[in-house]
């Protein structure tokens, strides 16, 4: 299983500590060092069944300053693809790769119900 994270995001360190207390083993992975690439997140997205929007920071500063909110409709899915592989501060956070299962932002109960039933 890989973990894509941000250390210093709370969501993504209590994302971990659910992993731990879960006994499940997984690869972290740094995003602001190393940004999903295109290839990766055009996979993932895929596999994952999610809207695009999904995977998208939607509260960060970068998405903001961008103003992504309005300008997101009006793209096509590989301009979006393309745009997340830019810069890893635009991707939500955490981000589970675990085979064919890939979840994006951590809530416990869909994390719980995905990856231990």
């Amino acid at each position: 299983m890989l973990l894509i994270c941000y250390p210093k995001c709370t969501t993504c360190q209590k994302a971990k500590k659910w992993l731990e207390s879960q006994g499940i083993a997984y690869t972290e992975r740094n995003i602001a060092e190393e940004n999903p690439t295109y290839a990766e997140l055009k996979e993932w997205y895929k596999k994952s069944g999610l809207p695009l929007k999904r995977f998208f920071n939607t509260s960060g500063l970068l998405y903001k300053s961008m103003q992504l909110k309005d300008k997101l409709p009006e793209m096509s899915e590989e301009e979006q693809l393309k745009l997340l592989a830019t810069d890893g501060m635009l991707v939500k956070r955490p981000l589970v790769v675990d085979g064919d299962n890939v979840l994006t932002g951590f809530k416990e109960a869909e994390w719980t119900e995905k990856m231990l039933s």
